[in-house]
């Protein structure tokens, strides 16, 4: 490997320039070409920039050491397979997949193939979700009773009709629960470990589309915690996503990653952003904060210099894949 870690991006919409400016602010990395349908380059690149594009990864002719996918998340598992096999290590962006089978075949073959899997669930990159993590691993907190999460966002006919995959289960693999949510879902998940049970009631009210536009979900844990979940597109304007968690020594309230109140027992508040602000995603796919994909990519490029487990490996990723299609299989209505 050479000293600057070269990567393709597969896919040439909104999250591939979200990542295209998040590597042009790190040192000793770089995207040396781009993956398409067409096998030209992304419109939104200037016209003096000259890199190479390809309709798939063998055909690209520079030397590369990694991918990262930012195709539907229907795609995931094909671009990831397809990369393994030709030794390249695997960022993918969330969800990680929207089929548990092939989820675990993707685990496998990377294993196989001696290369990383990593998945950009960058909210866990926070650093209040850290500190309500080890809180919560060192139970400093007490008993977790309930945790009641809302996200609550917004979504207009053009962004479901910019592509034809937008809300349809074979590409997008869901609605707000899949594609809007599942950054919370990842961060649930985290938190509070597996539920036994889950009870869900959703629907499509405002969008001309295949999935849910609107749902809600109850999950009971085997410790006897309760949680929530509302994931929405058709909450105007959008709000923050919420995490309320309800304990025995006291309450934490969570807005869009960040400790908003704090009600506990004889602990000073924790929060390492106070008055902080990170992108939301409550009214738009657009990205202007890449901190958080910086932090993804520089822990996974590290994790391949260093031959460990970026931080979030596809096993851990796979759980909130889990938990939403927990969601889709046990609808009342």
């Amino acid at each position: 490997m050479s000293s600057t870690f070269r990567f393709v991006i597969a896919g040439t919409g909104n999250i591939s320039r979200t990542y295209w400016n998040a590597v042009k602010k790190l040192p000793g990395i770089d995207i040396v070409g781009f993956i398409s349908r067409s096998g030209n380059k992304p419109g939104w690149l200037p016209e003096d920039v000259f890199i190479e594009a390809a309709q798939n990864f063998s055909e690209i002719k520079s030397d590369f050491d990694g991918v990262i996918l930012c195709t539907p998340n229907g795609m995931h598992y094909t671009g990831a397979i397809e990369a393994a096999k030709l030794g390249k290590h695997v960022l993918t962006e969330k969800s990680i997949g929207i089929s548990l089978p092939e989820i675990d075949e993707m685990i496998s073959t990377c294993k196989a193939n001696n290369v990383k899997l990593g998945v950009a669930y960058q909210r866990r990159m926070s650093p209040d979700n850290q500190v309500v993590k080890q809180l919560l691993e060192k139970q400093k907190l007490g008993r977790v009773y309930a945790a009641d999460l809302t996200v609550k966002n917004y979504r207009d006919d053009a962004y479901y009709n910019s592509g034809a995959y937008r809300g349809s289960w074979k590409m997008d693999g869901g609605g707000p629960f899949m594609q809007q949510a599942a950054h919370q879902v990842d961060l649930y998940g985290w938190f509070f470990g597996k539920p036994e049970r889950i009870v869900s009631c959703y629907g499509t009210f405002a969008h001309d589309i295949e999935t849910e536009d609107h749902g809600a979900a109850i999950l009971r844990h085997k410790d006897g915690m309760i949680g929530t979940m509302i994931a929405s597109t058709v909450a105007k304007p959008g709000f923050d996503a919420r995490l309320e968690i309800i304990c025995e020594k006291g309450t934490v309230i969570m807005e869009n990653d960040i400790i908003t109140t704090w009600a506990v027992d004889n602990m000073e508040n924790p929060s390492r952003v106070p008055g902080g602000k990170i992108h939301s995603g409550a009214s738009s796919a657009s990205v202007e904060d890449t901190s958080g994909h910086e932090a993804i990519i520089s822990d996974f490029v590290a994790a391949v210099r260093e031959d460990r487990d970026p931080c979030i490996t596809g096993e851990s990723a796979r759980l909130a894949t889990e938990i939403i299609l927990g969601v889709y299989s046990n609808n009342i209505s």
